[in-house]
């Protein structure tokens, strides 16, 4: 069996990060990542589903504060709607430079 620490999340060949309800993608090292923030859910059986998600394209500058970081936001109805325009944000930014 693997190890937790080992297994890491990734979509389309880029890392995930989860903490509570944002979910992070993208690498520190690049320029910029996503952040989703899952804003609404609803109960589907036991599991809970996300019914509102929140799109952020961030820079990574550590330098920056918060509000500063961000350069599009949106918002998708499902997290695989969410996840799939900003994999498109993400990587049309970071072809850009």
């Amino acid at each position: 069996m693997a190890d937790a620490k080992t297994m890491a999340l990734s979509y389309k060949g880029r890392p995930l990060r989860r903490k509570g309800n944002l979910i992070y993608y993208g690498s520190m090292s690049d320029k910029y990542i996503i952040m989703f923030q899952v804003l609404a859910t609803k109960k589907v059986g036991d599991l809970d589903v996300a019914t509102r998600v929140g799109i952020q394209l961030q820079l990574t500058a550590a330098e920056l504060k918060g509000r500063d970081r961000i350069v599009k936001k949106g918002e998708r109805g499902n997290l695989y709607a969410a996840m799939d325009l900003g994999s498109v944000w993400l990587e049309r930014q970071l072809a850009r430079g």
